[in-house]
């Protein structure tokens, strides 16, 4: 599999940690997702927004890890943020759980589900 970027020269620049397109090629399969939250094995979420990202992020990997796969095969990803205050954070959980790899990726700020989850996030793996 190739994963080729796309940062066209004639549209807006991008940030270090952001792509406008990835270009998968000879892709194998695709993991689609859900939105995952903060949540522990109990299904409590995490007291605060920096507990519930390290909480997400440990989901997403068992759920990578489940289908043979970790964080190098996440090709996009979608943040949804309770508070637009959280956006810092959550980009630098992003960069470090990717360890600098940029993806398209995209955070949108909405009302969650319940009052206690503050950011649940969902992916595409390919393999």
């Amino acid at each position: 599999m190739q994963m080729i970027e796309h940062n066209p020269p004639a549209i807006y620049p991008t940030g270090p940690d952001y792509r406008h397109a990835l270009e998968v090629r000879e892709p194998r399969r695709f993991l689609f997702v859900s939105g995952t939250m903060g949540l522990d094995p109990a299904g409590a979420p995490g007291k605060d927004l920096e507990q519930q990202l390290g909480l997400i992020w440990d989901n997403l990997r068992m759920i990578l890890a489940s289908a043979g796969m970790g964080v190098d095969n996440i090709v996009r990803l979608t943040s949804y943020l309770r508070d637009r205050a959280y956006v810092t954070a959550n980009q630098d959980a992003r960069i470090a759980a990717l360890k600098g790899r940029a993806i398209p990726t995209t955070a949108i700020v909405v009302d969650t589900l319940e009052r206690d989850w503050l950011v649940e996030i969902e992916i595409i793996a390919a393999a």
